[in-house]
């Protein structure tokens, strides 16, 4: 498991790691083989430790009824035969790579024995075979080991014929995956020509993409549409099995099948049930080369979806690997604290074999993220890394009780307001997730206090700050400024009576004392004094490190803090030891408002995003943590004040916790795409990016713009060439929109809907004298 590019040749075969089968298997697959019809008690009779035979063991099936389809969830079938869900990672206290077969894709392999394969996708057009050529090369001289493009057609079915010889020709070897929808015909063809084949089981058996309601009266009648599956998957399938060509099982969020909507609904159990369907068919046909994905631009919803499928996965005995990615990321930060927050968490969770970072920018910018993915990955496994291992064996014994089959976020409380205080200190944390900053006593200087308040999201009134919904809720001051210095002490007295927070650690307080100030101190050292606050101090915040026993962090409930700020030590798992604080402080009963502590001393923006959306993004995934403060190491910052704050609330709002700009789901672009993407959603996020709470989908095709566009109020999809359909949320409200006049119908359908509000011009303003 490491991330260096391979391009091993040698074919191994993957008969020897085909799941023996015990006799109540077997029995079951015979009964079934003598069944006529398909049904949702075929495993009735079943040990519970029996385990799931493939049908192919004893024939090759044909036709649906064939099938052994997994046993029902929705009956209890499965949960009756199989037992509960019990796993869904190989370690929840290390981080332990989960163990899959090998899958073969021309010279690479995916799975556990192989490094993360990389990949991008070409939004070259793919009829234009030589710029497809030539950008794919770059790809490969990147560092890719693998490129998707797009089929629509047989017109881009033969042009892959004739990229793959043509990249061949040119000395390249690395795989490409034809990513099919609607056309199974076309899939068929494609294979003759590519290593790897995508479908998305949402639309390739469905042949259209609607969101007619459809009635089951019983799972029966679900289950006769499995008909269709087969019979656009066999063929496809034998044709991989002939040519050891790959499979990737692809669902998307953004395009369940209608019907699997009408079934399951919109949600993770959707996606997996939906996939699993489609893998029952291969493993019928006694075929294994594939992998799964489960995509979608929600990372909540991308990360419950994965470990449902694992979990699904090791009740039933499979061993197949994930492909990651995080659909419609966007662009820039926030594209790549979206990947982070999906992927990352995954990877640490020692779960995916190949991954994609999507982003609205050319497939060569994909590469750097991905990779650095990939790497930080490594760097916590601890089979490979000693020092992680020993991180994660300090960490303390605790019961890990999260739910994967459903998301839930522990909401801490505000701090309490009590008779007597001068100022809201309620304010000092935000119910949907805080940002706090580190500033120094220099920024409140006579010169640099009115651009602090700039950095800090404060709006100003002739000199006197107030918060508006993107301000810093509060900021940590490491010392403060002499009493004696008016200039500074009148901005910091300003800033506190705009009900911001500003923690002071207790020893620098009790030397320059701050009204109305929190008073920080590590949670041992606040027990030892009983939390007496020093003078000016009206509220206690504690440091947690990880290490204190459930004994120390009980005392909690005695003290009574405004808040906590988690950080754990350097000799510590992050990521476990903060999940065992959470355990604790859920067993106790708790409701104090935990604010993860990030430090950093990178000096790039890109690495910050990755490393705050894996590292702080895979804790509040499991919905554990009420806010962020980064605070910079080293003597000199690389980073503004503002920069870090506008960082935070990127990973919040990523989070799916607090909304502060306006939410952009936007596709990375491909050969479908019917306009020039980057540059259009450049233009919308321009003309829209100041709608706090609003959230607008820029796609560049219909096949997942609809269905992707769940969460968007807003949706820009191209139908045809020079034209754009504009959504209100799944629903069509103008058809063909000339693209050059497309973004201003798009503002004047926000304004329609009462969503709109004008961008807010800078005045000067007049510094007034305390």
């Amino acid at each position: 498991y490491n991330t260096s590019t391979t391009n091993n040749k040698d074919k191994k075969s993957t008969t020897a790691t085909m799941p023996k089968f015990n006799s109540f298997a077997l029995a079951a697959a015979i009964l079934l083989g003598l069944s006529s019809t398909a049904s949702v008690d075929a495993f009735a009779g079943l040990s519970k430790n029996g385990g799931i035979a493939s049908k192919s063991s004893l024939k090759m099936s044909t036709t649906a009824s064939d099938v052994l389809w997994t046993p029902s969830i929705k009956s209890g079938a499965r949960d009756e035969l199989l037992g509960p869900i019990n796993k869904y990672c190989a370690d929840l206290k290390t981080v332990t790579r989960r163990t899959t077969r090998t899958v073969e894709c021309g010279p690479i392999k995916f799975g556990s024995e192989h490094p993360i394969v990389r990949q991008t996708m070409a939004t070259t057009n793919t009829a234009d075979v030589d710029g497809s050529i030539e950008q794919i090369m770059r790809c490969a001289d990147k560092g890719f080991d693998l490129v998707r493009i797009t089929v629509q057609g047989r017109r881009e079915a033969n042009a892959a014929m004739s990229i793959r010889e043509g990249l061949f020709k040119k000395g390249y070897d690395i795989p490409l995956c034809a990513d099919m929808h609607f056309q199974p015909k076309v899939a068929l063809l494609v294979a003759e020509a590519v290593e790897k084949i995508r479908i998305n089981p949402g639309n390739f058996a469905d042949g259209t993409k609607d969101f007619e309601e459809k009635v089951y009266e019983s799972e029966e009648d679900y289950i006769k549409e499995r008909v269709n599956l087969m019979e656009a998957m066999y063929p496809l399938v034998e044709k991989c099995k002939e040519l050891n060509r790959c499979m990737r099982i692809g669902t998307n969020h953004g395009s369940l099948s209608s019907r699997v909507l009408s079934f399951y609904g919109d949600t993770p159990r959707g996606m997996v049930e939906s996939a699993i369907e489609f893998a029952d068919i291969c493993r019928a046909q006694d075929f294994h080369n594939f992998v799964f994905s489960m995509k979608a631009s929600n990372p909540l919803v991308m990360v419950q979806s994965y470990r449902l499928l694992a979990a699904e996965m090791y009740r039933l005995g499979w061993d197949y690997p994930l492909h990651l990615g995080v659909t419609e990321a966007g662009e820039g930060e926030d594209g790549r604290m979206k990947s982070a927050i999906g992927i990352g968490t995954l990877l640490a969770d020692g779960l995916g074999d190949t991954i994609r970072v999507s982003l609205t920018e050319d497939p060569e910018f994909e590469y750097e993220p991905c990779n650095r993915l990939a790497e930080i990955a490594q760097t916590r496994l601890a089979a490979v890394n000693p020092d992680a291992a020993a991180r994660q064996a300090a960490v303390a014994d605790y019961e890990d009780t999260r739910d994967i089959t459903a998301y839930s976020r522990r909401q801490g409380a505000l701090p309490e307001s009590k008779e007597g205080d001068a100022i809201d200190v309620s304010a000092f944390t935000h119910k949907d997730g805080s940002v706090f900053n580190v500033i120094t006593p220099e920024m409140l200087s006579k010169n640099n206090a009115d651009y602090l308040y700039k950095d800090l999201g404060f709006k100003t009134a002739v000199g006197m700050p107030f918060k508006d919904v993107a301000t810093t809720d509060s900021v940590l001051m490491r010392t403060v400024p002499d009493v004696e210095d008016t200039d500074a002490r009148t901005a910091l007295r300003r800033m506190i009576e705009s009900n911001m927070g500003v923690i002071v650690p207790a020893e620098e307080l009790e030397k320059k004392p701050v009204p109305n100030s929190v008073a920080l101190m590590s949670l041992t050292d606040a027990v030892a004094c009983d939390g007496k606050l020093p003078n000016g101090a009206i509220r206690l915040a504690v440091e947690i490190d990880g290490s204190e026993s459930e004994e120390l962090i009980g005392k909690i409930q005695d003290l009574k803090p405004a808040f906590a700020l988690l950080k754990p030590r350097d000799d510590l798992s992050n990521l476990h030891a903060s999940r065992r604080v959470f355990e604790i402080i859920k067993k106790i009963d708790s409701d104090i408002s935990v604010i993860h502590h990030f430090t950093t001393d990178t000096e790039d923006s890109s690495e910050l995003a990755l490393q705050l959306g894996t590292k702080v993004g895979s804790l509040l995934t499991d919905g554990n943590g009420d806010g962020i403060l980064v605070e910079q190491s080293g003597d000199i910052p690389h980073f503004s004040v503002d920069f870090l704050r506008q960082t935070s609330f990127s990973l919040l709002q990523g989070c799916r916790m607090r909304n502060v700009k306006t939410e952009f789901v936007s596709c990375p672009s491909c050969g479908r795409t019917l306009f020039d993407l980057q540059t259009t959603t450049a233009k919308i996020q321009e003309a829209t990016g100041h709608l706090p709470g609003v959230t607008v989908a820029v796609m560049g095709c219909i096949v997942n713009g609809p269905g992707e566009m769940a969460d968007a109020d807003f949706g820009y999809v191209g139908t045809i060439p020079g034209k754009v359909d504009l959504y209100y949320g799944k629903e069509v409200v103008r058809k063909n929109v000339p693209n050059e006049d497309a973004v201003d119908e798009l503002i004047d359908l926000i304004k329609s809907y009462d969503m709109w509000k004008e961008k807010e011009e800078e005045e000067e303003e007049e510094v007034v004298a305390a």
